[in-house]
């Protein structure tokens, strides 16, 4: 899939999505430190919410942080070529990863895009409300119209 299939041509991807409980900016290799904490810490957490039925992510075993920096270069290099967005979700008080959001292709016909999120473990009490205000900002500041949210 091309990225003109993804998302339109001219069409500019927001870069952040800001509430008060919680704050998305793409993901990068900066985060990596944060990211790769966040998300070993929660490995049964991340497993047991609605879009990762497959049992494959997060690995029970985890990455390494060089693993980790590899994968974030790679949702990095999609999202600047256009093919998959990936986010960090920020603590609007600390500014440390809480979480992450994915709006990616989907093989389906019936969907434009796919979007999974997860929360740490510790802030499992906002896995509702980071799914509900990101299926509104993709509603309202992004192209597709028939969205997965993965049984959400």
């Amino acid at each position: 899939m091309t990225a003109e299939e993804f998302v339109p041509r001219g069409f500019i991807p927001p870069t952040s999505l800001v509430t008060d409980r919680f704050h998305l900016e793409p993901l990068g290799p900066r985060h990596n430190a944060a990211d790769h904490a966040a998300w070993m810490s929660s490995i049964e957490q991340i497993r047991a919410t609605p879009g990762y039925p497959d049992g494959n992510w997060p690995p029970h075993e985890g990455m390494t942080l060089e693993e980790n920096l590899v994968d974030l270069r790679r949702h990095a290099d999609d999202f600047a070529r256009r093919t998959g967005f990936t986010f960090t979700v920020l603590s609007p008080d600390d500014g440390d990863v809480i979480g992450c959001v994915y709006l990616y292709p989907t093989a389906a016909e019936e969907w434009d895009v796919t979007v999974q999120s997860w929360v740490r473990s510790d802030k499992a009490e906002l896995d509702a409300a980071l799914a509900d205000a990101v299926a509104r900002w993709l509603a309202s500041e992004w192209p597709w119209m028939r969205v997965d949210r993965c049984g959400r």
